[in-house]
């Protein structure tokens, strides 16, 4: 399940996020070599995690998997103040677009080819519940432009924002997403169930108490 974590329930997760944070550090600065963000610690922490972000995290067996941080474009975010240059435009702001960044899942667990993973389709479906539940139905994402064809094959409505642009090692663009039901339709049926994704608020406190 993708258990939605915020300052309100953050308490309840702090191993959780612990191992989140971990698992940002190891891909983004062991796997992508973005050593800028390098920590002694070993925990991948910046700026953006406040009391603004909403972190999506799944979970199986008290691990975490896979993880994904949501920010609002109303509030100072990655596009907004570390890679301006991505738009070349009037950056995208209002209370229905949020920016999806450290998109990150276990090796083990990545899908192989074009097929997307089960842990990748939890969180893209995650996204897509969350924000049809929250009035949200655009993400600004910065990714590598081979992810454009992907997300359109997903039924996201994709809008590049300027020019691939190089960053670190590799080739980044930021585009708009935006989605509804039948985003989320596609999803499930790749999924091969209509079944909800999004862990209940006190299903994790059940588990606490059990």
């Amino acid at each position: 399940m993708i258990h939605i974590v915020s300052p309100d329930n953050e308490y309840l997760y702090k191993d959780e996020m612990e191992q989140a944070y971990r698992l940002r550090h190891r891909v983004f600065v062991e796997e992508k070599k973005w050593t800028d963000l390098s920590k002694p610690d070993g925990r991948e922490v910046d700026q953006f995690d406040n009391e603004h972000a909403v972190h999506m995290l799944y979970i199986e067996e008290g691990k975490v998997l896979g993880y994904q941080r949501m920010l609002p474009s109303t509030r100072p975010h990655l596009l907004s103040d570390v890679l301006p240059h991505l738009c070349e435009d009037v950056p995208p702001v209002g209370e229905h677009i949020w920016e999806w960044t450290r998109y990150c899942v276990e090796p083990a667990h990545r899908e192989r080819g074009r097929t997307l993973s089960p842990v990748a389709n939890m969180l893209l479906s995650g996204i897509v519940e969350w924000g049809l539940e929250s009035g949200v139905n655009t993400i600004i994402i910065q990714m590598n432009p081979l992810w454009l064809l992907r997300l359109v094959q997903l039924h996201f409505r994709v809008m590049p924002l300027g020019l691939p642009q190089r960053v670190g090692d590799e080739d980044v663009v930021a585009v708009t997403a935006s989605f509804d039901r039948r985003t989320l339709a596609r999803l499930q049926d790749m999924r091969g169930n209509r079944q909800r994704v999004l862990a209940e608020p006190e299903s994790f406190t059940r588990r606490l108490a059990s």
